[in-house]
Protein backbone atom coordinates (compact mmCIF):
# COMPACT_ATOMS: atom_id res chain seq x y z
CA UNK A 1 0.00 0.00 0.00
CA UNK A 2 1.42 3.83 -0.91
CA UNK A 3 1.09 5.90 2.33
CA UNK A 4 -0.42 9.17 1.65
CA UNK A 5 1.90 10.92 3.75
CA UNK A 6 -0.51 13.80 5.01
CA UNK A 7 -3.68 11.53 6.39
CA UNK A 8 -2.79 9.53 9.55
CA UNK A 9 -2.15 5.36 8.63
CA UNK A 10 -4.75 4.59 10.66
CA UNK A 11 -7.21 6.66 8.48
CA UNK A 12 -6.03 5.68 5.44
CA UNK A 13 -6.22 1.72 6.61
CA UNK A 14 -9.81 2.69 7.88
CA UNK A 15 -10.64 3.69 4.62
CA UNK A 16 -9.66 0.30 3.04
CA UNK A 17 -11.40 -1.91 5.91
CA UNK A 18 -14.75 -0.16 5.53
CA UNK A 19 -14.70 0.04 1.76
CA UNK A 20 -14.11 -3.59 2.24
CA UNK A 21 -16.88 -3.81 4.82
CA UNK A 22 -19.35 -1.83 2.55
CA UNK A 23 -18.50 -4.04 -0.91
CA UNK A 24 -19.26 -6.91 0.68
CA UNK A 25 -15.43 -8.56 0.70
CA UNK A 26 -16.23 -9.11 4.55
CA UNK A 27 -20.08 -9.90 3.98
CA UNK A 28 -22.32 -9.32 7.17
CA UNK A 29 -21.71 -11.42 10.24
CA UNK A 30 -18.28 -12.58 8.77
CA UNK A 31 -15.23 -12.38 10.79
CA UNK A 32 -12.84 -9.06 10.40
CA UNK A 33 -9.33 -9.88 10.38
CA UNK A 34 -7.57 -9.78 13.94
CA UNK A 35 -5.38 -6.56 14.90
CA UNK A 36 -2.07 -9.18 14.22
CA UNK A 37 -3.85 -9.73 10.95
CA UNK A 38 -4.08 -6.50 10.03
CA UNK A 39 -0.58 -5.38 11.48
CA UNK A 40 0.62 -8.45 8.78
CA UNK A 41 -1.28 -6.98 5.88
CA UNK A 42 -0.89 -3.38 5.89
CA UNK A 43 2.59 -3.33 8.00
CA UNK A 44 1.46 -1.17 10.89
CA UNK A 45 1.53 -1.55 14.69
CA UNK A 46 -1.03 -3.07 16.84
CA UNK A 47 -1.70 0.05 18.16
CA UNK A 48 -2.78 1.40 14.70
CA UNK A 49 -4.56 -1.66 14.17
CA UNK A 50 -6.79 -1.80 17.27
CA UNK A 51 -7.47 1.84 16.30
CA UNK A 52 -8.98 1.09 13.20
CA UNK A 53 -11.20 -1.86 14.50
CA UNK A 54 -12.58 0.29 16.79
CA UNK A 55 -12.94 3.04 14.40
CA UNK A 56 -15.76 0.23 12.18
CA UNK A 57 -16.73 -0.15 15.75
CA UNK A 58 -17.86 3.03 16.17
CA UNK A 59 -19.27 4.00 13.09
CA UNK A 60 -21.59 1.05 13.49
CA UNK A 61 -19.69 -1.30 10.73
CA UNK A 62 -18.67 -4.21 13.39
CA UNK A 63 -19.26 -5.43 16.64
CA UNK A 64 -17.01 -6.69 19.02
CA UNK A 65 -17.83 -10.19 20.61
CA UNK A 66 -15.52 -10.56 23.55
CA UNK A 67 -13.11 -13.71 23.64
CA UNK A 68 -13.97 -14.62 19.65
CA UNK A 69 -13.40 -11.33 17.39
CA UNK A 70 -14.58 -8.35 15.66
CA UNK A 71 -17.60 -9.05 13.02
CA UNK A 72 -19.42 -7.03 10.46
CA UNK A 73 -22.56 -5.80 11.22
CA UNK A 74 -26.25 -6.21 9.72
CA UNK A 75 -26.07 -3.23 7.41
CA UNK A 76 -29.10 -1.31 6.83
CA UNK A 77 -30.42 -1.16 3.91
CA UNK A 78 -31.17 1.52 1.67
CA UNK A 79 -34.92 2.83 0.93
CA UNK A 80 -36.59 1.67 -1.54
CA UNK A 81 -37.94 3.97 -3.76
Amino acid sequence: MKWEPDVPRWRQVYAVMSERVLDGTYPPESRLPSAMAICDEFGISQVTAKRVLRELRQEGLAQMQPGIGTFVTELPQPPKS
